[in-house]
């Protein structure tokens, strides 16, 4: 490995650990929420109200502006011109909160119309109930849209901690949400919640910022070239998110005619999925994508697919096993982490029906994750968004399809396929992109990892069958224990190249700081 490749995976280390943090922190906020609220009507209508203030947020201000502005911001930063990329910084800041605060208002002026839209099977006082919410939660996307250029600001200076650590503080503000407001207020205590959690996870990157040597100009850059250039980034990824919030628009519309709890027997679902894949694939990206970006800027092809094929494999060997055992212990995982209070038998049914369509995709959601950076470290937002575009418009279209036979297990099911022949296509143009991306070890690595999940796989179906009578615990855990040994010992007999890096990751170097 290079030592640009070293330096980024001993970041990795320092960002995973945070990401699991706040992963596990976003796990426990979902038992929290599943003991008081479970499959019901009430979460259904908390989840389609925060439909609304994450589409502001995604599209104005959420990955759309990230990859747009961590490149050009890191430019500036790798010509010496610290005062270039602090002006650029403030004339962003001073753009989005303008028309997030314009937008925030209008949405919330129109908030009963938009949840007629958006949630047309739900009875009135539903509708009723999400409008209220969904007025007190755009807020948020205000203070989200400070808090992610921030965030973009802090990994160009390549800090990572406390980027890491904000998802961890928002977490932690709806938990509160739930343990004390929503006995009394009911879902409306998690709207709160989300709104104290948006400003916690502003706050907690402040000391990084002051650290840094922030500098604020109260200017707007209407006229700046490099504004422009992270404007002109920003629109394809943007239209490709908007089609991806399509399908999530559409996701709850006609999860909205279906049974009450079905959306959120579905969120339940998609958050156990994004679990690993947040783990693993979101810590990497993140610290890939200025590696990415510095490599491209200095036209350093070769290392740069040499670090893309690097990434690439190590999120195989971390989500492949994943997938297969999520996809096994799915029933006793549920049971394990939800069912008690509100969330009974019937729901683990709901999300279980759910979550084994959408582990088919958890391979594939994590190398988009990737591949994706890539693309916009080399300043090209348009071919993933038009590559993302056309698989959620096949998405939207499985969705209509797969419903009818499958409820909203084929609205997961959907999702798994698009996302599959997303990163397909992503893969196959950014190979080409890149003269290769070292197929031979690429080929070497799966095929290896593939035959220890394989082995890992049939000894945990085993164990299942052997420990049906014993309950979750024994089952759920037993069985995550068990399949990781095999796994690991599996891929050591092997000769996993992968394990290099694994090991890194769990020894960093003491001399490492990152903060």
């Amino acid at each position: 490995m290079t030592t640009g490749q070293n330096q980024m995976v001993r970041a990795a280390g320092t960002v995973m650990a945070a990401f699991v943090a706040s992963r596990l922190l976003g796990l426990g906020r979902e038992m929290i929420i599943s003991h008081y609220f479970g499959t019901s009507a009430d979460y259904d209508a908390y989840l389609a109200a925060f439909r609304i203030p994450d589409i502001l947020f995604q599209l104005v201000a959420g990955g759309a502006l990230g990859s747009a502005f961590i490149p050009v911001f890191t430019g500036y930063l790798a010509r010496d011109n610290e005062e270039g990329a602090w002006q650029l910084a403030s004339a962003v800041i001073n753009l989005l909160l303008l028309v997030l605060i314009s937008l925030a208002v209008i949405a919330a002026l129109l908030a009963p119309q938009v949840m007629a839209l958006i949630a047309p099977g739900f009875p009135p006082d539903q509708r009723a109930l999400a409008a209220e919410l969904m007025r007190l939660m755009l807020i948020s996307p205000v203070v989200f849209g400070v808090s992610g250029i921030v965030m973009g600001i802090l990994n160009s200076y390549q800090r990572f901690l406390l980027p890491a650590l904000a998802p961890s503080m928002y977490n932690l503000s709806i938990i509160g949400g739930a343990i004390f407001l929503a006995p009394r207020w009911g879902v409306r205590g998690l709207a709160v919640g989300v709104v104290v959690g948006a400003g916690l996870h502003l706050a907690v990157q402040i000391p990084g910022l002051l650290r840094v040597g922030i500098r604020y100009f109260p200017v707007l850059g209407l006229r700046h070239p490099d504004v422009h250039e992270v404007g002109l980034l920003m629109l394809p990824r943007t239209l490709g998110l908007a089609i991806v919030q399509l399908n999530f628009l559409v996701n709850t519309i006609l999860a909205s005619k279906l049974p009450a709890g079905s959306l959120s027997a579905l969120n339940y679902a998609f958050l156990l999925m994004l679990l690993p894949q947040g783990i693993f694939a979101q810590a990497i990206a993140t610290v890939a994508f200025p590696t990415f970006s510095v490599q491209f800027a200095r036209e350093q092809v070769e290392e740069m697919r040499g670090t893309l094929s690097t990434t690439l494999r190590a999120v195989m060997y971390l989500t492949i096993p994943a997938s297969v055992g999520l996809y096994l212990l799915r029933n006793a995982v549920i049971q394990l982490l939800f069912q008690r209070g509100a969330f009974q038998a019937g729901s683990t049914a709901a999300v279980a029906w759910a979550l084994q369509f959408y582990v088919m995709g958890l391979v594939a959601h994590s190398a988009v994750e990737i591949v994706t950076r890539a693309f916009y470290a080399m300043h090209d937002t348009r071919t993933p968004v038009l590559i993302g575009g056309a698989a959620m418009g096949l998405n939207v279209l499985l969705s209509l399809i797969l419903i009818r036979p499958l409820a909203h297990g084929g609205l997961a099911l959907a999702n798994s396929i698009a996302t599959t022949l997303e990163m397909i296509g992503l893969l196959l143009i950014i190979r080409r992109r890149l003269h290769g991306l070292e197929g031979r070890r690429l080929t070497t690595s799966l095929t290896h990892i593939g035959v220890a999940a394989a082995m890992m796989g049939c000894i945990v179906w085993i164990f299942i069958r052997w420990t049906a009578r014993y309950g979750a615990l024994i089952q759920g855990a037993g069985g995550i224990t068990l399949g990781l040994g095999v796994y690991l010992t599996g891929t050591a007999i092997l000769r996993s190249e992968e394990l290099g890096p694994l090991r890194k990751l769990l020894n960093l170097r003491k001399g490492y700081t990152n903060s």
